[in-house]
């Protein structure tokens, strides 16, 4: 199931989307949002195309990210695997959706992307068991862990680096009832592949993500988990465009400005 949260014009909404990708798609609308309650359909139809869509998830709280998750891009950064989860937070402010433009802030001279899987969290939880992982994990999204690289490293702690307005982008959709363990991700710069892994080459998956970040802290529905990012990480620059696609789920594409 494909959640999407969108727009016409007014408040944000949620819905279905029906059809297949590339079709006569449309958005079947649901009344609240789906994180807080049962799907329930309010009859209306919306074409795909007739709607904006927007990140499909705000976190109400938190979005805790996990670096150095895949053993090739620690190396290619010059870093040591991790004996275990490299945790970092990004702040709500930094998410944006699809479309939406990546703002280059004129304190980093080298802004990276890093096109990883998102996990959104469905229900209030602490000291999940690996084995009960799936009862909390309402679905997955796309998502670019956007970093000021310079500033990571002259900072040496990494909120600022990774938590600049625009930072954050997510969507296309919230898809339920995929199995993370073995999904292709492609990043594309202006079209050309510049990172191309599986979450199958993942350091720690996503069950033990979850039940070591949530022995560490209350996690809320909404909350949302970066699970790293294959190597191939590089720059980005005012005009290009940053595109993200995990099979399926769907591709996140975003153009990149200058913050004036």
């Amino acid at each position: 199931m494909r959640i999407a949260r969108f727009t016409t014009g007014e408040d944000p909404r949620f819905g279905i989307v029906e059809g297949e990708p590339g079709g006569a798609e449309q958005i079947a609308v649901i009344a609240g949002d789906p994180l807080y309650a049962a799907i329930q359909f309010t009859g209306e139809r919306v074409p795909l195309e007739d709607a904006r869509l927007l990140a499909p998830v705000i976190p109400r709280s938190k979005v805790v990210g996990i670096g150095r998750n895949y053993a090739a891009h620690a190396a290619e950064l010059g870093n040591d695997v991790p004996a275990e989860p490299l945790a970092f937070l990004k702040p709500n402010t930094s998410v944006i959706g699809p479309g939406d433009p990546i703002q280059l802030p004129p304190q980093s001279a080298e802004v990276h992307y890093e096109g990883e899987l998102a996990v959104v969290i469905g229900r209030i939880c602490r000291d999940v068991p690996r084995e009960r992982v799936g009862e909390v994990v309402l679905g997955y999204t796309v998502a670019n862990d956007v970093t000021a690289r310079d500033l990571q490293k002259q900072d040496g702690q990494w909120w600022r680096a990774k938590g600049f307005d625009t930072f954050c982008p997510l969507g296309p959709y919230l898809v339920t009832g995929v199995d993370p363990g073995d999904l292709r991700v492609v990043t594309r710069r202006d079209g050309e592949v510049v990172q191309d892994g599986r979450t199958s080459s993942m350091i720690f998956d996503v069950p033990a993500l979850v039940a070591w970040v949530s022995s560490a802290m209350t996690l809320l529905p909404g909350d949302v988990i970066l699970t790293g990012t294959p190597e191939g990480v590089g720059p980005i620059v005012e005009g290009q465009r940053i595109e993200v696609e995990i099979e399926g789920i769907g591709t996140l594409s975003n153009p990149v400005v200058r913050r004036r």
